[in-house]
Order: structure tokens, then C-alpha cells, then sequence
């Protein structure tokens, strides 16, 4: 199985857009399974819709609230390009952020 790691953006077969794993890597390492957020393109900039711009240029927006739990020994997943430490963060900080307390 290919190692997958937090700020990847990753191909799920049977999706067109790419998804940006945010599970910590020790997460990943526990239960050999990630949380992904969709990156769609043409998408309008929010407080939960974060644009992005990978390593190797690829861009679109993350839809931090759309949060899905993926497990690459049932989906076939290819990665395709990463983001940024600082670009990982934003988007962890704006997850994290859905779950604070009032």
C-alpha cells in the first residue's frame, strides 16, 4: 500500500475532483485510514472554502465541511500532488475550528 501523508492531494477512483487528506499522521498510522476534504474548482472563497495551490500547481478549493473518512485498502487512491506545511495548517485550523465550543 502506498504511504499516504496529511497535505496530500490524492485521486479516489470513481471521483473526478482530487481530495486533500487533513487526518495527522499519526491518525493515519493507527488505523491506516484518512479524512479527506473534496477540492473542487470554480468555486466561490468562504471561511469554510479555502483556496489552495499544490507543490505542482495544482489549484481548486478545499470544502473543509464536506469531512469523509477514506480507507485506501477499499478505494483505490493515487497522490498527485501536496500542499504546503502553512497552506496544511490553514486548512487544519479551519476544521478544527467546526468542532470548537461556543
Amino acid at each position: 500500500m502506498m504511504e499516504f501523508s496529511q497535505g496530500d492531494l490524492i485521486q479516489v477512483s470513481g471521483f473526478k475532483n482530487l481530495f486533500l487528506i487533513v487526518s495527522k499522521n499519526a491518525f493515519i498510522r493507527a488505523v491506516h485510514m484518512f479524512h479527506v476534504c473534496p477540492v473542487l474548482k470554480n468555486v466561490a472563497e468562504g471561511p469554510l472554502h479555502i483556496p489552495i495551490k499544490g507543490i505542482n500547481e495544482y489549484s481548486g478549493t478545499v470544502i473543509c465541511e464536506q469531512l469523509k473518512l477514506i480507507d485506501p485498502s477499499e478505494r483505490a487512491c493515487i497522490r498527485k500532488d501536496r500542499l504546503s506545511y502553512a497552506a496544511t495548517v490553514n486548512i487544519s485550523d479551519a476544521i478544527q475550528g467546526i468542532f470548537e465550543y461556543d
